[in-house]
């Protein structure tokens, strides 16, 4: 049986009320919050969050992963592959398989899809599918108030297989609902309500009778049913017209949570029905978009190994509020901003290629005369002070899963950075060596001496038309 066999999230640490953009716009509050990514954050970063979470509920190396598709309406390149820079955080082997889907709200179950035929045919024995979405919106619009920020990750396997795919029906429609040119910045859309009822209100229920008919099935055969939505009002109504139970059978969707996260929300969705799954339940998992794609899911026994210390209840309870409707329009560039009178940061390409291990892996050196660890790499040793020449001196450690504790910090007010005060901060890793960076995901009024830390992958700065990526430090998160 081939299925999911491990999963994953991210969810922005910070939070935007809807009161405080309805406030903004004089237009009343709204109930419920949204998730928004950092200003150094992106679908490529917050994919690798989302991944790492997935990796760590398998019990197998990461070097084992065969494939690897992104998917994404929101790529930072419109030409450079995504996966990619995906692998390389990840530290996948070099001949891992890697691929970018995109153009469509129903990218992310054309990537199971993909993942599924591959493990099927045998080209790949693990595939990890990653979604990941900033959802960006017109300010003062309605859409500004229902989109939202995540990622989510999933592994697709044949061995220890989780949640099984016992079928699955895919319809494909011209139908012109949202669409965004090349030069867009924001997404087009026609009228709502013919959005609704000739596009969503009528594919959507076409999809999954189609997948009931199939395979023999009825609405009440489902535990669970997973699907994305417009909004809440229309994710409701499309419940009824399918004939089921909205308050027993249909999962939450998050959009008072977190948003609606587009690329990413159907398999966010899911990714909540597991965290409440029991063995035996049948889920139907359906996605919106150009038509749409419908799974039928069955959770075996394997779904109690994928209990997580950072599941995705804890991700939505650790959280900060953003506080300003303004602070927000600064992390995503809607505002004219003042000058910057220093220099713009410079990438050297060169740099990056040569130190990739360092840069994109967090790969650092143990000297094997002392067994002490360094990072960065040195060519000598700072503790025993033996010239690290070859690779009998020394070995390559990873330094990414390792936590650590906070030895200084430092904050900078007036620094050229959207999310002040710019935190730089010390950590001396349990592994021995000592990292030098930038905190993220703080509360500066909650930063102690001593406090637990961990790497996240993050968006240091854009020099030249390169985003140039690198690890963080930031206060493990709990629920």
């Amino acid at each position: 049986m081939v299925g999911i066999t491990s999963y994953g999230v991210h969810i922005p640490f910070y939070r935007l009320s809807r009161s405080v953009v309805g406030t903004a716009w004089a237009k009343g509050g709204t109930a419920g919050e949204k998730a928004v990514a950092g200003p150094d954050e992106d679908s490529i970063t917050m994919g690798v969050q989302a991944s790492d979470q997935c990796l760590k509920g398998l019990a197998l190396d990461r070097k084992s992963i065969d494939a690897l598709f992104f998917s994404s309406l929101t790529p930072p390149y419109a030409q450079k592959q995504s996966a990619s820079i995906v692998a390389a955080a990840l530290d996948l082997r070099m001949d891992t398989t890697t691929g970018d889907f995109g153009h469509s709200l129903r990218v992310a179950t054309g990537a199971v899809k993909a993942a599924l035929d591959s493990v099927k045919a045998g080209s790949a024995r693990t595939a990890l599918v990653v979604a990941s979405d900033i959802v960006l919106a017109p300010p003062g619009s309605a859409k500004e108030l229902e989109n939202g920020d995540s990622a989510v990750a999933l592994t697709i396997g044949d061995k220890d297989v989780a949640v099984g795919v016992e079928g699955f029906h895919s319809i494909t429609s011209e139908f012109m609902d949202a669409w965004r040119l090349p030069q867009d910045r924001f997404c087009q859309e026609w009228e709502d309500r013919f959005i609704r009822d000739e596009g969503y209100m009528r594919l959507l229920p076409e999809l999954v009778s189609g997948l009931l008919k199939k395979y023999g099935l009825k609405p009440g055969d489902f535990t669970k049913a997973v699907y994305n939505g417009l909004d809440v009002r229309t994710h409701k109504a499309v419940a009824k017209k399918l004939g089921l139970d909205y308050q027993t059978q249909v999962q939450d969707p998050l959009y008072n949570r977190v948003g609606n996260t587009g690329a990413s929300s159907a398999l966010l969705i899911l990714a909540a029905a597991l965290e409440e799954a029991k063995p035996g339940d049948r889920i139907l998992f359906a996605n919106y978009g150009d038509g749409g794609d419908a799974y039928v899911l069955r959770v075996t026994e394997g779904i109690e190994k994928l209990k997580k210390a950072m599941g995705l209840n804890s991700q939505l309870n650790s959280k900060m509020p953003l506080g300003s409707y303004g602070k927000y329009l600064r992390f995503r560039e809607l505002v004219s901003q003042e000058v910057d009178r220093r220099p713009a940061p410079r990438t050297s390409l060169t740099h990056y290629f040569r130190e990739r291990k360092q840069l994109f892996a967090l790969v650092g050196q143990r000297c094997n005369r002392c067994g002490h660890e360094q990072f960065p790499r040195q060519r000598v040793c700072m503790w025993c002070q033996q010239k690290l020449e070859n690779a009998t001196d020394y070995g390559d450690i990873q330094l990414r899963d390792q936590r650590g504790k906070l030895f200084t910090f430092s904050m900078d007010e007036r620094a050229p950075v959207a999310d002040l005060p710019n935190v730089l901060c010390v950590v001396d890793l349990d592994g021995g060596a000592r990292f030098y960076g930038l905190m993220t995901d703080r509360d500066p009024h909650a930063i102690e001496i001593a406090q637990d830390m961990e790497f996240t992958f993050r968006k240091i700065n854009d020099g030249q038309g390169v985003h140039n990526y690198f690890w963080k430090m930031r206060p493990v998160r709990s629920g």
